[in-house]
This record gives C-alpha cells, sequence and structure tokens, in this order.
C-alpha cells in the first residue's frame, strides 16, 4: 500500500523530539552559613529577565530556593553588617552594598570590595558558565556548587581574605577589624592593576603581587580580568547552591558576632531542572505518537 503522505515528515519531528535540547528554569539555592545575617543581592543583566526579588535578608542557617529563567545572566554577591537608619529608613550596608537605600537592590550592583558568583545560563554550545569573582574585591567567603549537569566542579572562595589581606587593601569597620579587602584597581586606580589604558589586553595585564594574595588563597576564583584559564566553569542544565560562608568562619571579622555554626552541611538539592526537562521531552513523545496513531488510522479509513 506505500507509506501515508508526509510519513517522512512525520519521522522528522519525532526524532527531532528526542534530539532537540529544551532548555528549561534553574533553581538556585542561597544557603547561609555564616554565624550572622547576610543580605544577598542580585543583578541581572542587560536584556535578560529579571529574578522575583533583587535582595533579601538571610538568617544564619537558613536557606532560600528561586526560580532563574532559561538563558539568564547575572551576578549575586553577599551584604553584610545591614541596618535601617530609624530616623529617615534609609538601609545600608557596611559591605557590598547596591547604594539602593531599601533591602531590594532594584537594578544596583554591588559596591566594591564584594566576592561575586556570575552566572551565563544556556550560554554558547547550550552551556552555563558561572564563576566566582575576587576582581571586584572580597567581603565574605562563597562557594558555587552546581547540582545535576553531569560532571561539573564546584567553584568559589572559602577562605577568610580578610584575615590575610594586605595593610593597604583593607576596609576597616567600626570595631577597628578588617571587614573588607580592596582589589588593588580600587584602592590605587593604577591601570597595571585594573587592565587598562595600556594594559588592557592579556598580554599586556597579567597577575600582580597584589593579585596573588588572593589566587593564593582562593585557586578557583577570579583575581584579575584576564584570569580566565583556572577561573571559569561550564556545566549543562544544572540547577546551583550558592552558600555563604561555606566551612565555619575562625574570626568575628565579618561579622562582629560570637563564632559557631557549621560548614555546608547537608543540604541537598535533586536537580529539578534536569527532571524538568525530562518530563517536557516525554510528554512531546506520547503527543506525537498520539498524533501518529491519528494519522494512520485517518489512512487506512
Amino acid at each position: 500500500m506505500g507509506r501515508p503522505p508526509h510519513f517522512s515528515l512525520i519521522i522528522l519531528m519525532l526524532s527531532f523530539t528526542f534530539t532537540a535540547p529544551i532548555a528549561s528554569s534553574a533553581t538556585f539555592t542561597l544557603v547561609n552559613q555564616c554565624t550572622y545575617t547576610v543580605w544577598p543581592g542580585i543583578l541581572s543583566g542587560a536584556g535578560t529577565q529579571p529574578l522575583s526579588t533583587t535582595g533579601f535578608a538571610l538568617s544564619s542557617g537558613d536557606s532560600f530556593p528561586m526560580s532563574v529563567p532559561a538563558s539568564w545572566s547575572g551576578r549575586i554577591w553577599g551584604r553584610t553588617l545591614c541596618s535601617q537608619d530609624p530616623a529617615t529608613g534609609k538601609f545600608a550596608c557596611a559591605t557590598a552594598d547596591c547604594g539602593s537605600g531599601t533591602v531590594e537592590c532594584s537594578g544596583a550592583g554591588a559596591v566594591p570590595p564584594a566576592t561575586l558568583a556570575e552566572f551565563t545560563l544556556n550560554g554558547a554550545g547550550g552551556l552555563d558558565f558561572y564563576d566566582v569573582s575576587l576582581v571586584d574585591g572580597y567581603n565574605l567567603p562563597m562557594l558555587v556548587v552546581p547540582q545535576g549537569g553531569g560532571n561539573c566542579s564546584s567553584t568559589g572562595c572559602v577562605g577568610d581574605l580578610n584575615e590575610s589581606c594586605p595593610s593597604d587593601l583593607k576596609v576597616v569597620g567600626g570595631g577597628g577589624e578588617c571587614v573588607a579587602c580592596r582589589s588593588a584597581c580600587e584602592a590605587f586606580g593604577d591601570p597595571k592593576y585594573c587592565c587598562s589604558g595600556g594594559y588592557a589586553t592579556p598580554e599586556t595585564c597579567g597577575p600582580t603581587p597584589y593579585s596573588q594574595v588572593f589566587k593564593n588563597a582562593c585557586p578557583r576564583s577570579y583575581s584579575y580580568a584576564y584570569d580566565d584559564q583556572t577561573s571559569t566553569f561550564t556545566c549543562a542544565s544544572a540547577d546551583y547552591i550558592i552558600t555563604f560562608c561555606p566551612t565555619p568562619s575562625r574570626s568575628k571579622k565579618s561579622s562582629g558576632e560570637a563564632i559557631g555554626g557549621g560548614g555546608l552541611g547537608n543540604v541537598s538539592l535533586v536537580s529539578s531542572r534536569a527532571h524538568f526537562t525530562t518530563q517536557i521531552s516525554c510528554r512531546m513523545l506520547i503527543f506525537m505518537v498520539a498524533i501518529l496513531q491519528i494519522y494512520l488510522w485517518r489512512w487506512h479509513h
């Protein structure tokens, strides 16, 4: 009897169902293992959909999951030593403040120094690109752990750089303690530290004694603008846990509070992103098979 008309097209559609990648939203879970409250700030990249929140309070020991759109890019950081002025109502933080005057950052970025987690989801080749950057300085430890997506690497800065910060880079708090560590670029404005002017290429801008302090403490983090080879990581269709203070701190310098608490603990996150993609693929397959059955029935009758 031969094949029904357009049978090849149906087979092609079924093949596409099996092979076509489907971009789905990711889940980012922010975890605070510091012994003090952290106020995460979130800035979406230009042209990408903003998240449901741009800033909030995260108490010690708490976690906060949030849905992140496919192809989102942006950065996440932690603000510390924050308070609201009782007279004016203005909200401000001693480190990594976004200058909005409120808990929500509302499109404003972190004022250096700030430890930054940076993401581009579903980028080149359908991969996620992520890193933890100290290019704008350091204010607290941070760790990014992918969940699902295959054999993906964790990255971050888990050491307390406030303890080893060079004296000419220190940001000193009201009690005389170091609460953040500036980059040499911010501290001195010299093009050789900023990778600007005559130092604006990878060939002319290399590591400096100051950036090397950061790199020695946190080998997987960006320490200067062209520190790409050991600092950018990729993963496919993963969810992410972003942890502040992933290991216990031995000092009070970032918080002004008593030390306690533990490391990452038993934080667990099943990759809902990969599960969601599989779920959609299965539903599409069932739908296409049903269409094929109807088509064949009509052709026979």
